[in-house]
């Protein structure tokens, strides 16, 4: 299976150890993220260190290790861009098009837990728990 990682899901997986932290180091699956999630990760590493008790470094290494291990791709903005104004014109919230546009571009689906994102029909959402039930069946 092949999904867009909404940064909501890749910080519960930093967070804490979890289903979600273990659906995305040991699925086997294919996880793309648009290099805005990077800066996401930045913007709110403060908080990430405090919900985590690891420092900004720490945070760091484990979301490098995170993309290294799960094999997290990061897509540049310039692969997908000829996608954002469709994103943009049916993203519930405007900040969130980017994952839409690069799942127009790859044609695959978003996994997120920002239930907003599924007041559109034009790009399919999973959630956790969708993908806790699609994991399940797979083991």
């Amino acid at each position: 299976m092949e999904l867009i990682l909404d940064a909501n899901v890749l910080f519960a997986a930093l967070i804490k150890d979890s289903h979600t932290r273990d659906m995305i180091l040991n699925s086997g699956w294919t996880f793309y993220a648009p290099e805005f999630l990077l800066g996401e990760f930045r913007k709110h590493t403060s908080e990430l260190s405090e919900k985590t008790g690891l420092s900004e470094e720490e945070l760091n290494s484990l979301l490098d290790e995170f993309i290294t291990t799960a094999e997290i791709i990061i897509i540049p903005f310039n692969e997908f861009k000829q996608f954002y104004k469709e994103a943009e014109e049916f993203s519930p919230d405007g900040d969130d098009a980017p994952y839409f546009a690069l799942a127009l571009k790859l044609q695959c689906a978003i996994w997120s837990n920002d239930a907003a994102l599924k007041k559109q029909d034009n790009v399919k959402l999973y959630s956790t728990e969708d993908i806790i039930s699609i994991f399940s069946k797979k083991s």
